[in-house]
């Protein structure tokens, strides 16, 4: 087909293309190694069945496109789907097209029957590739939506690549058909435009004019196309499936721990300071702006958006990047401010919106932790409140700044044994610092407490000896007295041979039964031996008890009269641990009429405002997210809202009371099965 001079040419143009292709490549591959040990990924490479496994997973979310075809966005996920398939086979078709160039007449697949069916492949993805094309430009520059006002230039050359290259190889098509009538196959798209072409009688020569220009046109925009993918969002297809590949496998709300004894720095200070999994996150990322969307941060008109988070992270890192590769961390500037601003980093409430709904499960909580980290252990740079909240858990164990004795004055009069006094009891009611302290939460305490007893269950409470789990302060930056309080937690436990907890704060559950054994592996204060015995302890949340309870006939419960009943979804018992059934199986045998769901239910529930620590702060910008989600309920009709957090049940109370809707109850799960009781 071509010429010994047009082979050379050619052969020149595919070594440009891969150089082009691979410097930059190259670059970010480094920039990712030059991160920081990411925990608990040192040995993966040497499990090769994990590894294996791991593979088949994110290989299985590519192909099937199980990363996109979520329900957020189910028609662009769609669309995105012919555009991915469309670009495989365009990707085969290429390669086709370049041996095509050395081996004239040369076909990927022979005179076969898959020949002939990828002859109409090709052509029903031509079509699809041009429709989804077609309907992304219309919603990033006609609809314009608030999540697509990033790179818009980037948009348009990759649109206008799409476009090119797709119509380039119909011209290529319809002229090689006509050229050579034997090759159509079953390509219908290219057979009709060869009819169209041999109709109007162009001469022999004209034909193989054509033929030849159209072939150069279409590999030279296709080499242009893969030339700048590197430098474009469409570098999440060769980055996105790694990260699904080295995802750690965990609860998005579970945080690693600081190594507290050896380590020199604390958080992220620097774009150096960032692990290796955080500069890939960055590299990963399809600007597809889903979390943005689900953020109600974001929603509420507060400075912060998890897409620009790791947009200005990435730009960063190549603005840095000779510094980074060379390890000089003191030639690096602060990242704040200037890349990310106190508004951002202080109003994430960590509720996991982004990392549920984002195709390439990208990591944001812990970037932004690990910023408040540096704020708070390295610099003292927090928000003025916190100052006393974290005297109060320093001083008395809980962010209210109460005296730890009166830790169990909402028990008295309950009969409410101590651990202390009844050891071996079956299970440890941990209560928590709003089960302890704060109002609404000393009636859930109280009412999960009867229906224990009721139940016949053998449990104790830890009392005045109980510290604060730990959570705020985590999540607020303070790892320090996060450990701290974690190990005189782990030191009671092994004390009294705590076997199982129950507990009726998500935070709480979340941290004891994720965070709390990891952190083992960084306090040297206790044996292998006590270790293992405090990573056997059962936690659950008080909803599954119930769930198991009544499953058991623990209690003789029919539908009572409770109407418009309406449930909010904690994030840390939803999204964080997929806890969605028990609540609603408790809930379904209360309310004879069903649930009156939310417009954000389940593992897509509404955020509070009270996570990440943000109880203890003023919700100074923007509207209040409580408020955003008290519309959203009072939406349903409901004359009662449910919960299962105790932090939930304060916040939803205030919104209401805001509003002026005393007339509507907020009521934890216990309470409402308390109640049923009499």
């Amino acid at each position: 087909m071509l010429t010994s001079v047009e082979k050379i040419v050619f052969a020149v143009c595919i070594a440009a293309t891969a150089a082009a292709f691979l410097a930059p490549l190259v670059l970010r591959f480094r920039i990712v190694r030059a991160g920081q040990p990411a925990l608990r990924f040192g040995a993966l490479a040497l499990r090769w069945g994990e590894l294996a496994r791991r593979v088949r997973t994110a290989l299985a979310k590519v192909l099937l496109q199980k990363c996109t075809l979520k329900n957020e966005r189910r028609f662009t996920g769609l669309m995105h789907v012919f555009i991915f398939y469309g670009a495989l086979t365009f990707d085969t078709m290429t390669l086709n097209h370049s041996l095509e160039g050395f081996f004239d007449g040369f076909y990927l697949f022979g005179e076969t029957g898959p020949g002939l069916l990828f002859s109409l492949v090709v052509d029903v993805f031509a079509v699809l590739v041009l429709a989804g094309t077609l309907f992304l430009i219309v919603r990033r520059f006609v609809i314009r939506p608030e999540a697509y006002k990033t790179t818009r230039l980037d948009s348009a050359l990759i649109y206008f690549f799409l476009i090119a290259v797709t119509l380039s190889y119909l011209y290529f098509e319809a002229f090689a058909i006509a050229h050579h009538p034997e090759t159509a196959r079953l390509s219908f798209l290219g057979g009709a435009l060869a009819a169209k072409i041999s109709s109007s009688g162009p001469t022999a020569a004209a034909i193989a004019f054509h033929f030849k220009l159209s072939w150069w046109l279409h590999i030279l925009l296709v080499f242009g196309f893969i030339s700048y993918v590197p430098h474009s969002k469409y570098l999440h297809m060769l980055a996105g499936p790694f990260n699904l590949l080295f995802r750690p496998e965990r609860p998005c709300g579970e945080l690693s721990p600081l190594d507290l004894e050896t380590s020199e720095r604390f958080g992220i200070e620097k774009a150096p300071d960032f692990s290796w999994k955080d500069n890939l996150d960055a590299f990963a990322c399809m600007e597809c702006g889903r979390c943005q969307d689900v953020c109600p941060a974001f929603a509420s008109g507060k400075p912060l958006s998890p897409k620009m988070i790791l947009y200005n992270l990435e730009r960063r890192l190549l603005k840095e990047r000779k510094a980074v590769l060379a390890g000089k961390r003191d030639d690096c500037a602060a990242l704040m401010p200037g890349t990310f601003e106190e508004g951002e980093v202080w109003t994430c409430t960590t509720c996991g919106a982004c990392m549920h709904v984002c195709p390439v499960e990208i990591e944001h909580i812990n970037k932004l932790v690990g910023l408040r980290r540096s704020r708070v252990l390295m610099e003292s740079q927090f928000p003025a409140e916190l100052n006393q909240t974290f005297r109060n858990m320093e001083t008395n164990s809980n962010p209210w700044g109460i005296g730890f004795a009166k830790r169990a004055e909402w028990a008295e009069g309950l009969n409410i044994p101590l651990l202390k006094d009844k050891p071996g009891a079956e299970w440890l009611f941990y209560v928590g610092c709003s089960g302890s302290f704060d109002e609404e939460g000393r009636k859930v305490s109280a009412a999960l407490a009867g229906l224990l007893k009721k139940a016949g269950v053998d449990f104790a409470i830890l009392g005045p000896d109980e510290k604060c789990c730990g959570d705020s302060a985590r999540r607020l930056g303070h790892e320090y007295l996060f450990q701290r309080l974690a190990a005189e937690n782990l030191g009671l436990f092994l004390q009294h041979k705590v076997r199982r907890i129950v507990t009726a704060c998500p935070h709480g559950y979340n941290i004891l039964k994720h965070e709390y054994p990891h952190l083992l592996d960084r306090l040297s204060v206790f044996s292998d031996e006590n270790k293992a015995a405090l990573r056997r302890i059962e936690v659950v949340h008080h909803t599954e008890l119930i769930d198991r309870l009544l499953k058991e006939g623990r209690w003789a419960v029919g539908p009572s009269g409770l109407k418009n009943l309406a449930y909010h979804d904690p994030c840390y018992l939803a999204r964080h641990n997929g806890i969605t059934v028990a609540p609603r199986s408790v809930l379904g045998r209360l309310a004879p009429d069903g649930l009156r769901e939310p417009a954000n239910a389940k593992e897509h529930g509404f955020c509070c405002g009270a996570g990440g620590g943000l109880m203890w702060t003023e919700e100074s910008l923007g509207k209040r997210i409580n408020h955003l989600r008290t519309d959203e309920l009072l939406a349903t009709g409901a004359t009662t809202i449910a919960t299962a957090c105790p932090f939930c049940k304060s916040m939803l109370v205030d919104g209401l009371k805001d509003k002026g809707r005393t007339d509507v109850a907020v009521k934890d799960i216990a309470q409402l099965l308390s109640e049923r009781l009499g």
